[in-house]
């Protein structure tokens, strides 16, 4: 029950002994609830984001059961609720398109419903962004509980990943290295569990911002999807919810610039996907933060890989969970840390720190003995990329992050499928491969297109990595030597989309630049002569998100989503007030 004193939210619902009061508490038991089990008890939302179409999240029903067992046993009152859920392999176009849309359902579910604190539940890449954004706006009392990675598929003895495994496979059977009834035999092994996928790709970088950001409980990042302690994690969780509530700490006081900071220098420090760059830029916004991409190269110029870790290393996440997980991560850069930040658990970071970094220094290494060194991502700006655009260093080829070459460019993603295996394409290894509209207003939603394909006459010749360069995402499973988020995109009119083949394009990684080799003047020529593209949606939610869309270094948010409530308090004042005084 609550303290002495203490007024919840909720009480907004369900105190008044008047009509509002009466009508609510009425639903409550129309539910099959007592007054016993609801009045003066702190109610915990439990949002999830399960569906039948996201394996990432499939396993979530029983989770959710979990949390109510925390919350319950916490003397709490749970309340689970649906909201839309994105699926990383079967949503098209692409689930973030759709990222907007589900914070915008997560925040106004928050709002409107009579929740004390939330528990936001999800897996899958854009949904753990998605939850924290709609959180943050509405800034109530919220814990995040991840889904936790997928168990490693085996195939011919060796573990493999969802996404990294898969890319190396693909390629091999267009240079002829892998039969196709071995590609079939990999597709019925490559799915052995639900979960999300089991190496540092977006789902397993955002689950471990979460706790970089202390959003969550210390550890609850790694711990497999298949595994009991999963389960155990979503009891504490549901139960520190209950506290949450009664405590009343918000997003707000949790989500502040050295939070960010965190989540970032454990972002660089796994190796972890380019997405979280958009994600993490998005989420500051929502709660005031001052985030810009220049932050990002800064951290990074200071920031060793310490994780062991595929793509940019050799072991899956569930190695980093049996090596001391996420918590021993942050021990090895303590020193990185603003460690006073306040987490979830009401203590700091510092606080919740283990007493060591771990004993397996093949999966988590020293702070004076890291796997690779700092820099492992650049933001690179130029007349290319006036806005910036961002390379992951730590999954490229070093030899390409220097490099200057002839534009190869393709109009569109269908004019890549095209020609990219052409055995007339006039392409060479020192060729830059050029992908444009596929950025958010042009794709529309800026898919995972980044990673392009290395042409099939390339791939005979033994060539595996090239510079390539898109106003799109890339899968954080991804690897390869891929300037990613070119801003301002082609589709508004930015410079990639002037580019022509032949251009002299130059990659300096380590300076920071991205240039073609052209003249102020002959880009003023060929932007005078361009004209925009015919917007691919007309109506509904896609003309929505081209109309109001933000750029990728913007995090690509709504423009009328950014900013703090207006109303800190979160309080339906108004929709109670039109109550009173009757039916």
């Amino acid at each position: 029950m609550t303290e002495p004193g203490m007024r919840l939210r909720s009480s907004k619902w369900f105190a008044g002994q008047d009509v509002p009061g009466f009508v609510h508490r009425s639903a409550m038991r129309a539910s099959g609830f007592s007054r016993m089990a609801f009045e003066g008890r702190p109610i915990v939302g439990i949002c999830n984001s399960w569906s039948e179409v996201v394996n990432c999240n499939m396993h979530f029903r029983g989770l959710a059961d979990a949390v109510r067992r925390g919350v319950l046993a916490a003397g709490g009152f749970p309340l689970e609720f649906p909201t839309i859920s994105l699926g990383e392999q079967m949503m098209k176009p692409t689930t973030m398109l759709f990222r907007n849309l589900m914070a915008m359902d997560v925040e106004e579910s928050i709002r409107a419903y009579p929740f004390d604190a939330v528990v936001l539940l999800g897996g899958c890449d854009k949904t753990v962004p998605a939850q924290i954004m709609g959180a943050a706006s509405a800034d109530v009392p919220a814990i995040v509980l991840t889904g936790g990675p997928a168990s490693p598929a085996v195939f011919e003895g060796k573990q493999m990943g969802v996404g990294t495994d898969l890319w190396q496979a693909i390629d091999k059977v267009r240079s002829g290295e892998m039969s196709m009834a071995d590609y079939d035999r990999l597709e019925a092994a490559a799915g052995p569990s639900m979960g999300h996928c089991p190496e540092m790709g977006t789902a397993s970088t955002m689950a471990t911002l979460v706790e970089g950001l202390g959003m969550t409980l210390p550890g609850a990042a790694a711990v497999p999807a298949m595994d009991s302690r999963r389960l155990q994690i979503g009891e504490m969780v549901g139960s520190r919810a209950v506290e949450l509530a009664r405590e009343q700490l918000r997003p707000s006081q949790i989500l502040t610039a050295e939070a960010f900071d965190n989540a970032i220098t454990l972002m660089l420090t796994v190796g972890g996907s380019t997405n979280a760059i958009v994600h993490l830029l998005a989420i500051a916004g929502r709660v005031g933060v001052d985030l810009d991409l220049d932050r990002f190269h800064e951290l990074s110029a200071r920031t060793p890989l310490m994780v062991n870790v595929r793509p940019s290393g050799e072991h899956l996440v569930e190695q980093v969970f049996h090596a001391g997980g996420i918590p021993a991560v942050m021990k090895a850069v303590e020193s990185l840390l603003h460690t006073d930040a306040v987490t979830v658990t009401g203590k700091t970071v510092g606080e919740n720190l283990p007493a060591t970094s771990g004993s397996d220094k093949s999966v988590i290494a020293d702070i004076d003995n890291p796997f690779k060194p700092p820099q492992g991502l650049a933001v690179v700006r130029g007349n290319l990329a006036p806005g910036g655009a961002v390379i992951k260093c730590s999954a490229a080829s070093e030899e390409l992050l220097v490099h200057e070459g002839p534009a190869v460019v393709f109009d569109d993603m269908n004019d890549l499928m095209k020609r990219f295996d052409d055995p007339e394409l006039e392409v060479t290894p020192d060729s830059v491969l050029v992908l444009r509209s596929a950025g958010p207003r042009g794709a529309p939603g800026m898919p995972e297109w980044g990673q392009l394909p290395i042409p099939t006459k390339l791939l005979r010749q033994g060539v595996t990595d090239m510079v390539r360069i898109s106003d799109a995402r890339m899968s954080g499973t991804a690897y390869g030597t891929c300037v990613l988020h070119v801003s301002p995109e082609s589709a508004v009119g930015g410079p990639l989309a002037l580019i022509q083949d032949g251009d002299l394009i130059a990659l300096d990684a380590y300076k920071g630049t991205l240039e073609v080799r052209l003249s102020d003047e002959e880009l003023d020529r060929r932007r005078a002569a361009w004209q925009p593209p015919h917007p691919r949606h007309q109506r509904g939610y896609g003309a929505l998100y081209v109309d109001r869309v933000l750029q990728a270094d913007q995090g690509c948010d709504f423009d009328f989503l950014v900013g703090r409530s207006k109303n800190p308090e979160n309080e339906p004042e108004a929709v109670f007030d039109g109550w009173i005084g009757g039916w």
